[in-house]
């Protein structure tokens, strides 16, 4: 199952310019507030904030609804919420916590086609 890494910047356009030019990588979804980097095996996500001491957020995409809908009825126990459409960046998804309490997001891209 494919994964993002997300990570808060107070500096978007400037984090997103340093991945490109020194490492290649591609803007692979540009979500306004957060872009979305891919090379290789890779992709890192990147949306502002203020407070970039957050360690971040593990997501999986999924190629569809349903796919998310089965990942939580097999997760119910360590879900913080229900799946639910979020408007703001047009994706269908729910979060969890691993035993450390990082957390999980499980997504489908809605407007979107993931080619993996």
């Amino acid at each position: 199952m494919p994964g993002i890494i997300f990570l808060k910047t107070k500096q978007l356009e400037k984090i997103a310019e340093f991945y490109k030019q020194r490492f290649k990588m591609q803007i692979w979804i540009d979500q306004g507030s957060c872009i979305i980097l891919k090379k290789d095996n890779i992709i890192l996500g990147f949306c502002e904030g203020e407070d970039i001491s957050f360690s971040g957020i593990i997501t999986f995409f999924h190629k569809s609804k349903e796919e998310v809908d089965a990942i939580y009825q097999k997760n119910t126990d360590i879900a913080l919420d229900k799946p639910h459409k979020n408007d703001k960046f047009n994706i269908y998804q729910f979060f969890a916590e691993d035993p450390e309490g990082r957390k999980l997001e499980f997504q489908k891209f809605l407007d979107t086609e993931i080619d993996y």
